[in-house]
């Protein structure tokens, strides 16, 4: 569906407008309301912009991020589905799925009573996702850009039989530096290191500035909190449908391997995520008609 037929069907004048900017392949979605302004590609459901009035952008965008079908976008909040990382079996498998490189539809765009502007996306099974997991189902993404930002995944088992997934929002949060931020949430939780096996306790958190942060927490269904001073805000992530939340940071060293970021792009994000993402901690397991939600809540106070 081109834009032309996209803003007649779904545009809001002076609200929402659809639009390739200076790229042929992507089409996103721009939003100017009362609160502020937002942008998501249709390419991933990906929202990659926020920006409440008078603040720096909540989400982080890599400058070399590629706009290309077949390429997933580097920043704001990627969709992990139906698996989070490298596939468990079959390495060939694209990292975190298929859904942040998918064309989604558009369901529905509509303004809210209280002023935000509430964004829904879709996916079905496709001859291209069946060849990668063999299971029918419906993807819904839910998008409230209001004085907050809540964005809900919602799938549906549409097969005849059981299947199980994992998934995440992983979420990239514009910092004015990696140095000097602090992240709350986390005293006293359970975590393991990257994809160990060896449970830790935090006693308190620490960032390990210029080297790399790779922690899953388990049982951790509170908010995040990031506090920002250089950027004078603090961010409030909160969460449902989720007991691990991941934060990482690729530091320096693994920055430099990364082709869509700038070496030292890793000073100015960080990522903390709702996830579902562990075997026996909290992979959904869904019966034919049955749904599951995951969803988060970002606020800047």
């Amino acid at each position: 569906m081109n834009d032309v037929i996209l803003n007649k069907q779904f545009g809001i004048k002076d609200i929402v407008i659809f639009n390739k900017e200076d790229n042929e392949e992507l089409t996103f979605i721009n939003i100017n309301n009362t609160f502020g302004t937002a942008k998501i590609s249709l390419y991933g459901a990906q929202i990659l912009s926020y920006i409440p009035k008078g603040q720096q952008d909540v989400l982080w965008l890599s400058p070399k991020t590629a706009f290309k079908q077949g390429k997933a976008i580097r920043g704001g909040i990627p969709l992990c589905f139906p698996w989070f990382g490298p596939h468990v079996t079959d390495k060939t498998k694209p990292q975190h799925g298929f859904a942040r490189t998918s064309n989604w539809q558009v369901q529905s765009i509509n303004q809210q009573d209280n002023g935000a502007t509430k964004v829904v996306l879709m996916l079905e099974q496709s001859d291209d996702s069946l060849a990668l997991w063999p299971y029918c189902f419906n993807a819904i993404v839910e998008f409230e850009i209001g004085d907050s930002l809540k964005v809900s995944f919602i799938v549906t088992n549409t097969d005849h039989q059981k299947f199980e997934y994992s998934d995440a929002l992983h979420t990239y949060f514009n910092i004015s530096n990696i140095d000097d931020i602090k992240i709350d949430g986390f005293d006293n939780a359970t975590y393991y290191e990257a994809f160990g096996n060896e449970l830790l306790l935090q006693s308190t958190f620490a960032l390990h500035p210029g080297e790399e942060n790779n922690r899953r927490y388990v049982n951790h269904t509170t908010e995040t909190v990031i506090i920002d001073p250089g950027f004078n805000r603090t961010i409030h992530a909160d969460k449902a449908g989720s007991k691990v939340t991941v934060v990482w940071n690729p530091g320096l060293v693994t920055s430099q391997k990364i082709g869509d970021m700038h070496p030292e792009g890793y000073k100015n994000f960080i990522c903390a995520e709702p996830a579902n993402a562990y075997a026996g901690v909290d992979m959904i397991e869904l019966e034919p008609g049955k749904s599951f939600t995951l969803s988060t809540t970002i606020m800047v106070k």
